[in-house]
């Protein structure tokens, strides 16, 4: 459908990608911890895409892309005929580096060539994930606009075909399968919570969330520093962030994509930020109350809850535990560096 002159994704689309990605996602299990639940007073229940395919959500989206993609050039080269059937398939994107992990691994299991282009200050650990699954790497300068320039050159060179991290309804549909999966298996939430940055997983959520369980609250959380949703959300008007907030949840300094602020404005209930320390402190209570891992962008939305920011006492919960790729050379609770420091992010732009 359109709103305006952006094509949105639809409850249809997210549907339709569920379906399209059985047998190429994994079913991430559901976790629940009562020293947690006691500790913020609500029942939680946490989706972990941590245990995704290349360790975090993004290769939901990533796959339903890839997937169309592919459909659409086999049904163009049948009906051209056999002489374009080897015609080289390139995809490109630009990425903080989950979601160019999961586009490399999407892309080597059909056979596409796939280029991203990263910030030169990514999370090492991501970049690495990148090279492994056999895509080509191109650095940029942090922020958001020398990645869509870099991406830009790279389409002109080549013709890849672009998959963005967010705006794209593709990618939005495929996110929203996680959710999809949570309220199968528990139709009893009262709110949903996912981290935001570009805004696709919270976007594909609140489609999910919509069109299964309309009386479901659906909140986003982001880092104090990397404040653009709220702003815009609370403020009525899509605005960017500008450069590389320092902010150590490294998947969440991008600025909020024209197709996920739209489908925000319909259906997100409400966005709220923590502070960097909340952010290190939540990952740390993770690992202790879940046994779970997660990267700094999963930690803020359970930041939220530890503050008490996200549903009242009593109700049920659901978190998106977005990735868990942590660089644990870095990892600040982990660090021999002085608590006073350790909440300070290791990847600036």
């Amino acid at each position: 459908m359109l709103s305006g002159e952006v094509d949105l994704p639809t409850f249809g689309d997210v549907v339709a990608a569920h379906d399209r990605l059985r047998g190429h996602v994994a079913r991430t299990p559901v976790l629940a911890s009562p020293r947690f639940d006691e500790r913020v007073g609500r029942r939680v229940l946490f989706k972990c895409e941590s245990l995704q395919h290349a360790g975090a959500f993004k290769f939901r989206g990533a796959s339903n892309a890839l997937l169309q993609l592919e459909a659409a050039a086999r049904k163009a080269a049948a009906g051209a005929g056999a002489g374009i059937a080897g015609a080289a398939r390139v995809v490109a994107t630009h990425s903080s580096g989950n979601h160019g992990a999961a586009l490399a691994r999407a892309a080597a299991g059909i056979g596409w060539r796939c280029i991203v282009i990263v910030p030169h200050d990514a999370n090492p650990v991501k970049t690495a994930a990148i090279r492994a699954a056999g895509a080509e790497l191109v650095t940029c300068e942090p922020g958001l606009a020398p990645r869509e320039a870099a991406l830009a050159e790279v389409v002109a060179r080549t013709g890849a075909e672009v998959v963005h991290p967010f705006d794209d309804s593709r990618v939005i549909a495929g996110q929203g399968t996680a959710a999809i999966e949570l309220l199968s298996d528990h139709p009893d939430l009262e709110v949903l919570t996912a981290p935001v940055g570009g805004g696709g997983l919270l976007a594909g959520s609140a489609l999910a969330v919509r069109g299964m369980l309309p009386s479901c609250r659906v909140v986003g959380a982001e880092p104090e520093v990397a404040d653009d949703a709220a702003r815009s959300f609370h403020g009525g008007v899509r605005v960017g962030m500008p450069g590389s907030p320092p902010t150590i949840a490294d998947g969440l300094r991008g600025s909020i994509g024209v197709r996920p602020y739209a489908i925000f404005r319909r259906h997100v209930d409400d966005v709220v930020t923590v502070s960097e320390r909340a952010i290190v402190e939540a990952m740390r209570i993770a690992l202790e109350d879940l046994r779970l891992l997660v990267e700094p962008s999963s930690a803020v939305p359970i930041a939220a809850l530890i503050a008490g920011r996200i549903g009242a006492p009593g109700q049920r919960i659901g978190v998106i535990v977005s990735g868990g790729n942590v660089d644990l050379s870095v990892c600040p609770f982990l660090s021999a560096a002085p608590a006073s420091t350790r909440y300070r992010p290791p990847y600036r732009g």
